[in-house]
């Protein structure tokens, strides 16, 4: 029997994303132009519309991953971009999230702490078109460089939120980033209200592998 991949995405969208409630059109249309098989391993091509977390490499056991379907697209419906906005993405891991960020109409910045695998994903959103992204090497757990921006999406997880993030929102501005250590974890949402004042807000739990030198709790030793 041959593998009908238009409606795994249709059932991807109405079985998962959907259940999430995810409900902005313009979110669930970008799941179906947005082609997210193309973003996955060739070993896990198969499991491209699974409610799964999908590993970057072959044989990988450990470490950052493709978020669930299901996570990608609520995360996208709670930043609400607008057209225009700069985005700053922390682990570009497969491109897909940049993909979607930047189909949003945005300017992103993805920061990438492994070279080889920024190279990959570059390489991913040039086959694509993708010419509104900008792939750069470097380490963003902690805050990445000094421009101030509308959006900041952390992919990997952070014990703790430095408070740098919040110190790069534009006036508006809104920060996506899951907080905590396994295991519970909060995805927590962070807008801009007024100068030093973010309002913070609690959307669901989920554990997710954490990014690399993310920042740590002072451990205490006897």
């Amino acid at each position: 029997m041959t593998f009908d991949i238009e409606r795994a995405r249709f059932n991807m969208v109405e079985q998962q994303v959907r259940t999430w409630a995810v409900l902005d059109p313009d979110v669930l249309e970008l799941l179906f132009t947005v082609k997210r098989e193309d973003f996955v391993h060739p070993a896990h091509r198969a499991l491209a519309f699974a409610d799964l977390e999908l590993p970057l490499t072959e044989g990988q056991t450990r470490g950052q991953s493709m978020w669930a379907p299901k996570m990608e697209a609520r995360v996208l419906q709670e930043l609400a971009i607008k057209p225009g906005e700069r985005v700053l993405e922390i682990g570009t891991g497969s491109g897909y999230f940049t993909a979607l960020l930047a189909a949003r109409g945005a300017e992103v910045t993805s920061v990438e702490i492994d070279a080889r695998r920024a190279a990959e994903a570059r390489a991913q959103l040039a086959r694509h078109g993708v010419a509104n992204a900008t792939v750069e090497v470097g380490d963003g757990a902690r805050g990445y460089g000094h421009r101030s921006y509308d959006v900041i999406v952390l992919t990997g997880s952070t014990p703790l939120l430095p408070d740098a993030f919040a110190a790069q929102l534009a006036p508006g501005g809104r920060l996506f980033a899951i907080v905590g250590e396994a295991p519970v974890m909060k995805a927590r949402l962070v807008r801009w209200a007024a100068p030093g004042t973010p309002l913070a807000t609690d959307l669901f739990e989920t554990v997710i592998p954490p990014l690399v030198n993310a920042l740590q709790p002072a451990r205490f030793t006897f």
